[in-house]
């Protein structure tokens, strides 16, 4: 259902696996930690209602 709402799929590559490694500890859940990573590299708005998420600030992070 999403693929045809013209969403599209965001797969995992190298360049978001070794980013991730860079993010302070703020967060130890590494699906969160990815999201953001993922959100920053790809220009991408990660709206979540999880402080500890947003607590890594910046513009693509909203709660």
């Amino acid at each position: 259902m999403l693929l045809l709402n013209t969403y599209r799929e965001l797969s995992i590559n190298s360049e978001h696996a070794t980013a991730v490694i860079a993010l302070p500890s703020l967060h130890k859940d590494p699906f969160d930690r990815m999201l953001i990573t993922q959100a920053r590299i790809e220009g991408l708005l990660l709206i979540t209602s999880d402080a500890k998420v947003a607590s890594y600030g910046e513009g693509n992070l909203k709660i």
